[in-house]
């Protein structure tokens, strides 16, 4: 859902037969995305609108000032990116708390020069390597997970458990390159444990 972001995502086969991963584009797969995802359907699309109607505002307002990526899950944004003053900074958050259907932001812009192509290049790099990861380990359901790297500095958004959260952020810490890793989860109950089976009839 986040603009500029590719989410690479694997196919349901996959995910039950435990084969090697097969990565797709989301709009290959995007009916299999919107039934995993954890978000009502309705919010799905309320994020995604709010993405571009934060950053076309963000555009707009402040122009070459500053390079800012917004990502909203869960009517949660987060702004992350590079802006030249604290003014701009503040600025860019007044335009996202402006949209009535937000309800947080989390503000991480840097006071700081645009980061150049290559490091741009770099944190698709880390986003997708982290992607694989989650895939080939099989702990979690990935598509739970979003990931947004900003100067080698990874965010996790998502609706999770702790546990998750956990095996999330222990996957991205050991991907070479990572800078750090910033936790924006909204935390759901543990599901609750199967039943035991039934004893068989001797």
């Amino acid at each position: 859902m986040a603009r500029h972001l590719t989410v690479l995502v694997l196919a349901l086969s996959c995910l039950a037969s435990g084969c090697a991963p097969l990565l797709v584009g989301t709009a290959a797969v995007g009916g299999t995305a919107v039934a995993l995802d954890r978000r009502h359907t309705d919010v799905q699309l309320l994020d995604e609108r709010i993405e571009w109607t934060v950053s076309g505002r963000i555009g707009d307002k402040l122009k070459k000032q500053a390079n800012i990526s917004v990502t909203s899950y869960n009517k949660q944004v987060l702004l992350t990116g590079e802006t030249t003053t604290e003014a701009f900074k503040q600025e860019a958050e007044k335009i996202v708390t402006a949209v009535p259907e937000v309800k947080g932001v989390v503000n991480d812009l840097q006071i700081t020069a645009p980061s150049s192509l290559g490091a741009r290049s770099n944190d698709s790099y880390l986003t997708s390597a982290i992607k694989t990861r989650m895939v080939g380990d099989q702990k979690f359901n990935p598509l739970h997970v979003k990931v947004v790297t900003e100067a080698g500095v990874v965010y996790l958004m998502g609706l999770v458990t702790r546990k998750e959260a956990d095996e999330a952020t222990n996957i991205a810490r050991h991907v070479s390159g990572v800078k750090k890793v910033v936790r924006v989860f909204e935390y759901i109950a543990d599901p609750p444990p199967k039943p035991a089976a039934e004893a068989a009839p001797k």
